[in-house]
């Protein structure tokens, strides 16, 4: 099984995928294991010569950072943080999710700026490689200081707390150490802190929506290109001469991309009795060029996160410094997770006014795409699907990054909201799937009317990937299994 080095070198998120999709294992570079234990024993020395309080290390949290604590309670304090802090709610936190969390806490904690044992990053990389993942739920964290809540879910195990899934079954932290013949994690001064201090849940789901989002940018290049030549569309507003002047990088990418799916197209190419195309497929290089742009300011951005120390205080071992700060807050990822969230409704929202010119009765096509009229409906209700989901979309596109609730008595005025911004953003890249899947669905029926002539190769071969789970559709059947096998198809197949 090949293995990814955890070093200073830059984590990129197309690297993440790759660990996560290829079932990679994790393993410490030499430098990341000095580092780390070159912090932890210079912030012991500190401890036994440091006369001034330290926030978060020799006092208490939050608001309660006047009260300092005695030596012999600082590792319970660390541990009394993690409980009482792991008070994360509603629905579970996706498996995959919770992966990248882990990989994204191992990298920050990484960097030598933390405090933490080296015993403890070791850990989280044992349950990373054992598939060993905490039960952290979605709702809880204000994204300021840190994702307290879910990294808290997320740190339970370590102490033998809380729940994790293994091989595929919910045991308890307890019943997996002792299944593993592991002793818990004996947390030390600061440990606890930089284990919930952090934006590892929100970057976590940044860098899945990320991933996905690309992906959905290529297949609404690739079904717009196929609905676009079932509706017997222009191929001109995609010519090069157009993107060149007005040379955004997303709108050139899809001019390309859709000229590219429809080269030796027999339809694209039969002269047009119409001038001109709905906007919905005239302007798509304009409307899915400015989501990709969006989706690559936002790549970086996340990349940037995740590459980043986060929780607080931060040690400067080589300065002598421990200093308490706000690398914790989610504002820089908060904003753009709620851009992107924009950026991807838009592509659901031009692709369901796609769905309903194919099925509005006109250049050829049969009202509602209707192969038996009469006794049948045909495609009239999958639109309805579309258009609702695409709605809920538009009220998950407000942003969350607009609020902020003091917590903390006060102390903790200003928050993000980020892990909201976080979650809904999440929900508009299945949702904007699903609309994605159901405009396949029509152009695909769409296309059949145009026989016998073809489309592009590179659109014949999907199709018939494609008419392996759903066929033509005759007469009225149960349609949701078809729509479900649409959005396993853009799922699962490469674009």
């Amino acid at each position: 099984m090949p293995t990814h080095h955890i070093s200073s070198e830059w984590l990129t998120i197309d690297r993440v995928e790759q660990i996560i999709r290829e079932g990679m294992t994790l393993t410490l570079s030499d430098d990341a294991r000095q580092r780390i234990a070159r912090c932890r024993e210079y912030l012991d020395n500190k401890m036994n010569n440091q006369t001034e309080p330290i926030y978060g290390i020799t006092t208490g949290f939050g608001s309660l950072c006047n009260i300092s604590i005695p030596d012999t309670k600082l590792s319970e304090l660390q541990r009394n943080l993690v409980m009482s802090h792991s008070c994360s709610i509603g629905e579970r936190v996706p498996s995959e999710v919770v992966k990248i969390m882990l990989l994204n806490k191992i990298q920050s904690l990484s960097y030598g700026n933390s405090g933490v044992q080296l015993a403890t990053v070791e850990r989280l990389v044992e349950m990373f490689n054992n598939d060993i993942l905490p039960l952290v739920y979605q709702q809880g964290s204000l994204g300021a200081s840190g994702d307290l809540a879910p990294l808290a879910n997320l740190s339970l195990p370590l102490l033998g707390l809380g729940e994790v899934e293994m091989d595929g079954k919910v045991v308890s932290g307890a019943e997996m150490l002792a299944a593993k013949g592991w002793e818990p994690i004996s947390l030390q001064c600061k440990e606890g802190l930089a284990l919930l201090n952090g934006t590892q849940f929100m970057s976590a789901y940044g860098v899945w929506c990320v991933i996905e989002a690309r992906k959905l940018s290529r297949w609404a290049d690739k079904i717009g290109a196929l609905s676009l030549d079932a509706f017997d569309g222009r191929i001109d507003p995609f010519l090069p001469q157009i993107q060149q002047i007005r040379p955004h990088r997303g709108q050139i990418l899809t001019g390309e991309a859709v000229t590219a799916y429809l080269k030796g197209s027999e339809l694209i190419a039969k002269p047009k009795r119409h001038v001109q195309d709905p906007y919905s497929f005239r302007c798509m290089p304009q409307v899915h060029g400015a989501s990709k742009d969006t989706i690559a300011y936002v790549a970086s951005v996340i990349e940037t996160e995740i590459n980043s120390v986060t929780d607080n205080p931060t040690i400067f071992p080589d300065e002598d410094l421990v200093i308490s700060a706000g690398n914790f807050h989610g504002e820089p990822i908060a904003q753009p997770m709620d851009f992107m969230a924009v950026a991807l409704s838009e592509l659901a929202n031009i692709s369901e006014r796609r769905t309903y010119k194919l099925i509005a009765g006109v250049r050829g096509l049969p009202s509602f795409l209707v192969a038996n009229p009469g006794v049948n409906s045909g495609f009239m209700i999958p639109q309805y699907a579309a258009a609702s989901v695409v709605s809920q979309n538009k009220g998950l596109c407000w942003p969350a990054s607009c609020d902020s609730i003091p917590s903390s008595q006060g102390q903790e005025d200003h928050v993000s909201m980020g892990s909201n911004a976080a979650t809904k953003l999440y929900r508009v890249v299945e949702n904007t799937r699903r609309v994605l899947a159901i405009e396949l669905f029509n152009a695909a029926q769409a296309l059949e009317f145009r026989r016998p002539e073809h489309t592009s190769p590179i659109l014949e071969a999907m199709m018939c990937e494609y008419r392996k789970i759903v066929p033509f559709i005759e007469n009225d059947t149960v349609m949701y299994p078809y729509i479900d096998a649409s959005v396993r198809f853009i799922t699962e197949q490469p674009v």
